[in-house]
């Protein structure tokens, strides 16, 4: 018995932790992805660059010395603006044509091959690392574990509480619904239907902004790391159900523990794998995923 507390104290729990630490980032990026594609729609294949770009704004004030936590605070209201530029200059110029899914998918994905190749530009090819801005380590049950990583789960719970509410709880969630719902019943009641598109886009860029963020002294900064995040966070959506915000929760949470565990037992380079593994899974036996749209959570 002893020697089986040990295994879980020493061996899974921090495993756990870290799962955790990332699933919290991956969930607000995913939240962002599924709100959009749950109002508007739209698969919005550029949001890992915005996630990027969000990661190189942070980096880039802290270098000019900006503090770390008014960069946490800053960043997602200047990624919002861009998410609302984008959406009223080039999302809203196809969003109303009749192969406008399509459309909006090969401009995204176009956008997202502009944006990486001006962070190679602007930046250079070489990965940025971050010092974290909690240094140290606590002893949790026993357990040294990082004090940003235990930051990163509460702040990000708190995030993806906060956002529930706003969505569910506030009479702006209700007129995003109502027009994710039926926009011309909801237009017609006063709801103004354009400008929450581009609010709930703008909504949706500041969180993968907000993710670049958080995870950057973790991971390092680097041109392609949209890639990376982009499929984790579209395995969530697929799985948690697109345009689901509780499906996207809970799914984050159990696919980037299944990745952080199994490292223990299978080379990590197959844990990516395994999870797009079960995506696909989900895609073949369950495509509607764990849950439904953003109407019904």
């Amino acid at each position: 018995m002893n020697e089986l507390i040990e295994t879980l104290q020493f061996v899974y729990a921090p495993q756990v932790v870290n799962g955790l630490a990332i699933g919290v980032a991956v969930i607000l990026m995913a939240l962002g992805l599924t709100i959009i594609f749950g109002l508007l729609d739209v698969i919005n294949m550029a949001h890992g660059e915005f996630y990027a770009l969000g990661a190189y704004l942070g980096i880039t004030l802290v270098a000019k010395g900006v503090s770390f936590w008014v960069c946490l605070a800053l960043v997602p209201v200047v990624m919002a603006g861009i998410g609302y530029a984008t959406e009223r200059m080039l999302i809203q110029r196809v969003f109303h044509t009749k192969d406008r899914h399509i459309l909006t998918l090969l401009l995204t994905f176009g956008l997202a091959i502009i944006a990486e190749d001006v962070f190679k530009l602007a930046y250079g090819p070489n990965p940025y690392k971050p010092d974290s801005p909690i240094p140290g380590a606590s002893e949790l049950l026993g357990v040294i574990l990082p004090n940003y990583r235990l930051f990163l789960i509460a702040a990000g719970t708190a995030i993806i509480v906060a956002v529930w509410i706003v969505v569910y709880r506030t009479s702006l969630g209700a007129m995003v619904r109502a027009a994710a719902f039926d926009r011309h019943m909801a237009s017609s009641l006063g709801v103004p239907v354009e400008r929450v598109y581009a609010g709930t886009f703008a909504f949706g860029v500041a969180l993968a902004g907000l993710s670049g963020v958080l995870l950057a002294p973790i991971y390092s900064v680097f041109p392609t790391m949209g890639k990376d995040f982009i499929l984790m966070a579209f395995s969530v959506v697929i799985v948690g159900g697109m345009g689901s915000i509780k499906g996207a929760v809970i799914a984050g949470l159990v696919l980037t523990q299944i990745q952080s565990i199994s490292s223990l037992y299978i080379s990590p380079v197959w844990s990516d794998p395994l999870v797009f593994g079960i995506m696909v899974l989900f895609l073949m036996v369950r495509p509607q995923g764990l849950a439904g749209r953003l109407g019904h959570g």
